[in-house]
């Protein structure tokens, strides 16, 4: 089983490590209207964000089914993002693990979100029971779909034949 709560993964620019309370004040301010859009599903206040850590921290205490990263630049400690690795989830097979992720406005475009897939793809690839990654992207949503294919994914079910509407993308771990 995945997750502890301690866990630190670096590729020497980033490093993902899970998203805890300390966080809160950052993640918020962080958040802008492309985030609400794409990821969040609303504006954020900051009784939202405490629950919201609130349960990303009891989902660490308890193995999942979500890890929820806080992404950050290792050269100024700064939080840059989150990513989460989702297991279990209904809308997909029991072997594919979803993988969702938002850059605060600053830190988009520097390859930041490329290296936080890759980090999360090194996550779960002690998981035996987890065969592929999905990133899920809106298809208005170019910078995601490009990220999931500088990551290595592959377009697998274009959005006009997925139930959620978005594109598909893919990266089989075994």
């Amino acid at each position: 089983m995945l997750g502890t709560g301690k866990i630190e993964i670096s590729d020497e620019v980033i490093v993902l490590r899970p998203l805890n309370m300390g966080d809160a004040g950052d993640h918020l301010a962080g958040e802008d209207a492309d985030l609400v859009r794409w990821l969040n599903g609303g504006p954020g206040t900051k009784e939202s964000v405490l629950r919201h850590i609130e349960r990303v921290e009891k989902m660490w205490q308890d193995g999942g089914p979500v890890f929820t990263f806080a992404v950050r630049l290792l050269a100024e400690d700064i939080l840059i993002g989150t990513i989460d690795v989702q297991l279990c989830q209904d809308a997909y097979r029991p072997d594919q693990a979803n993988i969702a992720y938002g850059l605060y406005p600053a830190w988009r475009g520097h390859g930041f979100a490329t290296r936080a897939v890759r980090l999360a793809l090194k996550f779960l690839r002690p998981e035996a029971s987890v065969h592929s990654a999905l990133i899920r992207a809106d298809p208005a949503n170019v910078s995601s779909a490009a990220v999931a294919l500088r990551a290595g994914f592959r377009l697998v079910e274009p959005a006009a034949k997925t139930r959620d509407g978005h594109d598909w993308y893919e990266f089989v771990l075994r």
